[in-house]
């Protein structure tokens, strides 16, 4: 069946010709048509344009839904290229212990953080964790996104990481949403690794990543390259063994410290690295020229009270800059990518466009839909949701807090 959603009052981020990304001063540009239709058919962008240039007999005699969306935008749906969205539950304790002063590295020392989540992951059935990031799906759907990246790096040991990345799998199978899957083994060393890091490394590289590639489990392989996590050298040694396997990199970088995750990251010419908190020139360098989208999680930054990363300086260089929620119970407990979009402008001074390029096509291609997703292009997935009533597309961030969608559909279908 046939959709037409009519009288748009703006059609956002259209493209005739797909890219790839858009970098740089194209960032503040984001094609937009007034007075607009979208046609679906079949699940995919058929056609859009002016209503002016509208003719209803491309709806043939086939039965078909319209939809009336005066005064309201259309926009593509939100990609979120980084999260931990299968864990066993909130960690709001040291939500007051962050309150009380102590820092992200201090709670992790204590057994907090990753280690925390780790031990409650192994205890957790695999029927749990599906029906408790189930629900979280459906959460970030209703809040506009359409595609998301899920991590595994809760477990820590092989049975639990291979648990998780089982129910990223069912995941995929069971919901509407774009669902890619990342190994991150290396998220931190477990306790029971305490001293011997080295092996636990050996572990993840001759253990883990051949029993996750046999699986088919994972779609891209990630590394915490970072102060008091993984060295560069060791980040080499298990991307070189994910390439092997097949596994593209994805990088947490740069959040804790100027750690040289950017530059082994663009080595290995990972899709994305991710934080970069601390970045410079040296890093802005690396990544200019390169295939590695930059992405920022102004969510776990707003969280943790860290400091931001330098987007106008990366976007003045000429990159791209992707935004993802960081979406996990520790550090950035929301996958709101409504909420981002409002950080972009707010604390990042990226402006509207920009924000909008971060969330979508930007950020699809940091996990690598930008093919299917991150636009409304002709061919590309219908994916897209309808706001309410709202006077244009700067108002999106502007209003924080307020709820502006009214509906959302993926594929076509309503969500």
């Amino acid at each position: 069946m046939k959709t037409i959603v009519t009288n748009i009052k703006q059609l956002v981020q259209v493209e005739k010709t797909p890219r790839r990304w858009a970098a740089g001063e194209e960032m503040a540009n984001v094609e937009t048509i007034e007075d607009a239709y979208l046609l679906v058919e079949n699940g995919r962008v058929a056609a859009f344009g002016a209503m002016q240039e509208f003719n209803e007999e491309t709806l043939g005699n086939e039965t078909f839904q319209e939809i009336d969306a005066t005064g309201r935008l259309v926009l593509p749906t939100f990609c979120d290229p980084h999260t931990h969205l299968v864990n066993a539950g909130s960690r709001e304790v040291e939500y007051i212990d962050k309150i009380k002063g102590l820092s992200y590295e201090q709670i992790a020392r204590r057994g907090g953080g990753i280690l925390n989540s780790a031990a409650r992951l192994r205890e957790a059935s695999e029927e749990e964790l599906l029906e408790a990031a189930a629900e979280r799906l459906r959460e970030i759907a209703a809040q506009g996104t359409g595609a998301v990246e899920i991590k595994s790096g809760y477990g820590l040991d092989t049975a639990s990481e291979l648990k998780m990345l089982r129910v990223i799998r069912r995941l995929k199978e069971i919901s509407p949403l774009t669902i890619k899957s990342t190994f991150l083994g290396a998220h931190a060393v477990p306790g029971e690794y305490k001293g011997r890091q080295a092996e636990y490394v050996d572990l993840v590289i001759n253990e883990m990543i051949p029993l996750v590639a046999a699986e088919e489990l994972a779609d891209y392989i990630d590394v915490f390259c970072d102060k008091g996590f993984f060295t560069v050298e060791e980040t080499d040694r298990i991307l070189n063994a994910g390439m092997k396997h097949g596994l593209r990199a994805k990088i947490h970088a740069n959040e804790l410290a100027p750690s040289g995750g950017v530059q082994v990251g663009v080595k290995y010419n990972a899709l994305s690295v991710d934080h970069l908190e601390h970045v410079g020139e040296g890093e802005i360098a690396a990544l200019l020229g390169s295939e590695t989208m930059p992405t920022i999680l102004p969510g776990a930054a707003f969280f943790l009270g860290l400091p931001r990363s330098p987007a106008r300086e990366m976007i003045r260089a000429g990159l791209p800059v992707a935004l993802a929620s960081d979406y996990n119970p520790g550090s950035s407990p929301s996958g709101n990518m409504r909420f981002i979009l409002s950080l972009a402008c707010i604390n990042y001074k990226m402006v509207p466009e920009e924000a909008i390029n971060a969330v979508t096509l930007n950020a699809a291609y940091a996990m690598g839909a930008e093919e299917e997703l991150g636009s409304i292009a002709v061919g590309k997935r219908a994916s897209f949701f309808i706001t309410k009533p709202v006077p244009g597309v700067a108002y999106l961030p502007y209003a924080f807090g307020s709820d502006w969608i009214e509906a959302v559909f993926i594929d076509g279908n309503a969500v």
